[in-house]
């Protein structure tokens, strides 16, 4: 991907993991929402997506976007999602195919799959339960976050079939810095580390897909998503698990 690469809420925790990873790989314009505390390495601009005019000049000359701007909040009122991140998806969708992008990178969310979990925690969080999600199911949010992660799907969907824009929707687990969660079972089972965190974003942008929906979390040796669609579409090759870790957070000693 030699074009610009757009990268909404690039200030956030997966927007921080792109932007250490992939600092030096691609022509990053980035969008904030608000000024950001640092003196960013690429041009920048600073808006809302729900705004027309700053999100048209955001995707000018453009061949990819990457949209992980919206309320993160598991608990974010109805308002707030429907406006900010399922309106602003559409309003970035029309000026991503308005500007000619060919791929657009969608960061969706394990709570659009949350309702899963209700009936099967907590063995599903265990390594001798073989539940898995794949991507083919139907969606079950837990929450209206999930609702609108969900939701930005469905817009993906359309853009791609009324318009080709190809579209990679990665439901993102528990993204941590360090190393997993080490207080629960769930968030060790769907932990996603920095590094893999890029690295799939990347794999996101350079592998030739039509539509597809994948799930975002490292190789943990219990998981109840599936990464095999990742694996075969994308050619993503995760280097960290979960279990390589104590409960104090700390990597495991080798023998």
């Amino acid at each position: 991907m030699d074009d610009t690469v757009l990268l909404t809420g690039a200030k956030g925790a997966v927007g921080t993991a792109i932007r250490e990873g992939l600092a030096d790989d691609y022509d990053w314009r980035y969008l904030f929402h608000n000024p950001p505390p640092f003196d960013p390495d690429h041009p920048y601009l600073v808006g809302d997506v729900v705004d027309e005019a700053v999100v048209a000049e955001a995707c000018e000359g453009v061949g990819a976007v990457v949209h992980l701007a919206g309320d993160p909040r598991r608990d974010a009122p109805w308002d707030s999602v429907l406006d900010t991140n399922i309106h602003g998806t559409k309003v970035l969708y029309e000026a991503a195919v308005e500007a000619g992008a060919e791929k657009f990178v969608f960061a969706s969310s394990n709570h659009a799959v949350g309702h899963y979990e209700t009936e099967r925690k907590p063995d599903l969080y265990r390594e001798d339960d073989e539940f898995l999600l794949d991507g083919t199911e139907l969606p079950r949010p837990g929450n209206f976050y999930g609702i609108s992660k969900a939701t930005g799907e469905l817009v993906g969907r359309y853009y791609h079939d009324e318009y080709g824009i190809d579209v990679c929707n990665i439901r993102i687990g528990n993204l941590t810095r360090n190393h997993p969660p080490a207080e629960y079972e769930r968030g060790q089972a769907m932990w996603l580390s920095y590094r893999d965190c890029a690295h799939i974003h990347d794999r996101a942008l350079q592998a030739d897909y039509d539509y597809e929906i994948v799930y975002g979390i490292s190789d943990n040796d219990r998981k109840y998503y599936s990464l095999e669609r990742a694996r075969e579409v994308l050619g993503y090759d995760p280097q960290d698990n979960s279990a390589d870790y104590t409960f104090e957070g700390e990597p495991l000693e080798e023998d």
